[in-house]
């Protein structure tokens, strides 16, 4: 039982130390990254631009040749679209049905700090070793300085002159 004489203290707290629930950046942008995917069938390698909304939607732009977007990922924190522009096509997936087939899993902080260069690993590289489906797949992006809270353009692309296909022809 407190008596009438006791005092409970209160603690300051310091206003110059930013509070670490409260995101550093609002968007965030990176051009001009080098991605390599690795299998044992394949090497593929591309200049990316991420564009990311902190906690509402990602932007990643696939440009293999001479900057023009071939391939293109959006993703929320929910669900996935990869749009196939050379071939006209796109899927949408939920990260629980990317991860039937992908270990470890993928899910919305991890895809997050991947595209703002906010891994443990650093801001300079980032090395992912997968299993997709019983093959080995080895990401790596080589970044380049990010640049946060400047516009970005992260906005659904258009879908109505793509044909939507079924996830598992991907997987």
């Amino acid at each position: 039982m407190l008596g009438c004489s006791v005092k409970k203290g209160v603690q300051k707290t310091d206003s110059s130390s930013p509070d670490p629930s409260i995101p550093q950046w609002h968007t965030c942008l990176i051009q001009g990254a080098r991605t390599t995917v690795t299998s044992s069938q394949e090497r593929f390698s591309a200049a990316v631009t991420m564009q990311t909304v902190h906690d509402s939607m990602l932007v990643i732009s696939v440009m293999p040749l001479l900057g023009m977007e071939m391939m293109r990922i959006e993703a929320t924190p929910t669900e996935l679209t990869a749009i196939d522009k050379m071939h006209g096509q796109y899927a949408t997936a939920t990260y629980a049905e990317l991860n039937t087939k992908l270990t470890p899993s993928l899910n919305w902080d991890v895809l997050q700090q991947l595209c703002s260069a906010e891994l443990p690993t650093g801001n300079e590289k980032a090395r992912m070793l997968y299993d997709f489906n019983g093959e080995a797949i080895e990401l790596v992006i080589d970044y380049v300085p990010r640049q946060t809270d400047v516009p970005v353009r992260v906005m659904h692309m258009p879908l109505n002159k793509y044909t939507k296909v079924d996830i598992s022809k991907w997987l």
